[in-house]
């Protein structure tokens, strides 16, 4: 369920761990969705900045991008982040009503910051793997231009389902197989004929 704490409790947590995190590592800070408690989260990239120069990265969906403030943007070394889909249509039906255009101011201010991006999509059988839908979100990713430090396919999986079960909700993507490995393959090549560096 998790436990209330403050960025100050945080922040000193990280100075003890800061020699094994301090070369190559950093703090990464996730969710749910971190940017609806963007002082907190702001509060806390400040403090390891000041206190350890530690890398800072913010994992997001960019729903809450408007409530990102300058300074917490300015602290911010890294953002991976989740796009959904690359039309409006489908990033409502995929992103349950939320609004592609967040994304997209979102990424604009990403850009003005020249903070590096981590995109990260979820390839998913009959609902984000057509060539088209693949391409639309490619071509966004592409237009953020040199912030984009590469981009992750990540396989849709079940892992949700028991979750869903535990809360007595029904799991919307019931019957929604894993998609192929030829699947993903295509996935990757598209992103990479937009000069992209794509992973999966």
């Amino acid at each position: 369920l998790g436990e209330r704490t403050s960025a100050r409790h945080v922040i000193e947590e990280a100075g003890r761990y800061r020699a094994f995190i301090a070369h190559g590592g950093g703090l990464t800070v996730t969710g749910g969705e971190p940017l609806l408690q963007p002082a907190f989260v702001e509060d806390l990239f400040v403090g390891v900045k000041e206190a350890y120069a530690l890398h800072t990265a913010l994992d997001t969906s960019a729903n809450g991008g408007h409530r990102a403030s300058e300074r917490l943007l300015a602290n911010t070394d890294l953002v991976l982040l989740d796009i959904k889909a690359g039309n409006a249509a489908l990033y409502g039906k995929v992103g349950g009503g939320r609004r592609l255009s967040g994304v997209l101011t979102f990424g604009a201010r990403l850009v003005d910051h020249g903070i590096k991006v981590w995109i990260r999509f979820v390839l998913v059988p009959g609902l984000t793997d057509g060539p088209d839908e693949i391409a639309e979100v490619a071509d966004l990713t592409a237009e953020l231009g040199d912030i984009v430090d590469r981009v992750e396919v990540l396989p849709y999986h079940r892992l949700g389902v028991d979750k869903y079960a535990a809360l007595g909700r029904a799991y919307p993507l019931l019957g929604t197989p894993a998609p192929t490995q030829e699947s993903v393959e295509q996935a990757l090549g598209i992103f990479r004929e937009r000069g992209l560096y794509a992973l999966a």
